[in-house]
């Protein structure tokens, strides 16, 4: 019976978890909706961050990331239950990352197409990133 639970709590996650994608405009803005900035310091620190976003690391400057360490720092953030965003350099990362965290996590997740790119091309707010 307990295996027959894990089970279809595993399978309701698994059918339930979403990833979407969407351009960002002041309306998701305004909805207070996390984002999770994935890209890496010196992205940051060249172009500045979305207002409020919450800056990540997942792929370093070579391409090689540390699940268990990004999964740390992000369940710091976001619960399992609430939508958030992510956002890259240009939407391409921040996919993969949505697709991984929603097929393997189950998470809810919108990946911002056009990634900081289209933000600051539709003047969105930022800023500076001050690192840690």
């Amino acid at each position: 019976m307990k295996h027959f639970l894990l089970l279809i709590t595993i399978a309701s996650s698994i059918l339930f978890a979403a990833m979407q994608e969407r351009y960002i405009d002041n309306r998701l803005l305004a909805s207070g909706i996390k984002i999770i900035d994935v890209r890496t310091p010196g992205e940051w620190k060249e172009t500045g961050l979305v207002k409020g976003s919450i800056p990540i690391m997942f792929f370093d400057e070579r391409g090689g990331y540390n699940v268990e360490l990004f999964m740390s720092e992000l369940q710091k953030h976001v619960n399992g239950k609430e939508q958030f965003a992510l956002i890259c350099r240009s939407g391409s990362r921040s996919r993969v990352v949505a697709d991984f965290l929603s097929q393997n996590f189950g998470y809810n997740v919108i990946n911002l197409q056009g990634g900081i790119k289209d933000a600051i091309t539709k003047q969105m707010p930022l800023t500076p990133y001050k690192g840690k």
